[in-house]
Parts: structure tokens; sequence; C-alpha cells
């Protein structure tokens, strides 16, 4: 069902500093912030050859990204993403077998302009998996 990894999202408490380290010290390219409102959160890709990560800060009051540097204050791995061809077949595949969608379990739109839904962590390993329509 899961297609290539997509991009890896790290949490981060400056953004203008972990852009500026991948920039500079790490040599990747780094696009622009974009403001995610839907989300709460704001967001830098950085491109690689293979796939994508994705710097998160926290985009207002209710961002869900500041809970998790309230607990992780240096910031850290926050979740991976995998693409899939159909969103909604691969949701309803995964409700049947007993994985928990988050939110309403109806995808929303992502900072790529394509549908989304989120995983509960507790079903995949501790780990919160994004899925992303291609």
């Amino acid at each position: 069902m899961i297609g290539r990894l997509n991009h890896v999202a790290i949490a981060v408490p400056d953004l203008e500093a972990a852009s500026a380290q991948y920039a500079n010290t790490l040599g990747a390219k780094v696009n622009p912030p974009q403001d995610e409102p839907d989300h709460g959160v704001t967001v830098v890709f950085i491109e690689l050859p293979n796939t994508k990560i994705e710097l998160l800060y926290p985009l207002g009051e209710n961002s869900p990204i500041q809970g998790f540097l309230d607990k992780n204050p240096a910031g850290g791995i926050h979740h991976i993403c995998y693409e899939v061809d159909d969103i909604l077949a691969a949701r309803d595949k995964l409700k049947e077998e007993g994985a928990r969608v988050l939110g309403t379990g109806e995808p929303k739109i992502g900072a790529h302009g394509k549908p989304v839904l989120f995983l509960h962590p507790k079903d995949f390993n501790g780990c919160l998996i994004e899925l992303e329509q291609v």
C-alpha cells in the first residue's frame, strides 16, 4: 500500500537556526518557510536527492508542535510521511486492520497541496505516520 518515503519531519525550537544549519553546515537546498495555518505549523522543506526533510515550527497558540517541543525542548523527529496512490482506499484498509486515523478521519490538504492523513503512533511502534496521496 505505501509507496516511497516522502519526508521525515523534525520539530525544531528555532526554525531560522535549523534552516541555516542545513543550508550552511550540510550544504542542502533549503526552501523558504511556509505557514500552514490548518495544521498549526510553519514548515521548511529541505530537498535531498532521494527524499525531503520537513522542519516544523509552531504556528499559533494551539499548535500541536508546541506540545511536542514542550516535552522535547531540543526538538526531534516528529513523524515520517509515506506516499500512497489512493488515500481513501488506504484509510479504509487501515481502519479495517484496526489502525486509528487521527482527527476526523477525513483527509486535509497538506503542505504540498495534496491530501494527507495521520495515523496514531501507538498503532505503529511509537511513530506518528503521515500518508500523502500522490
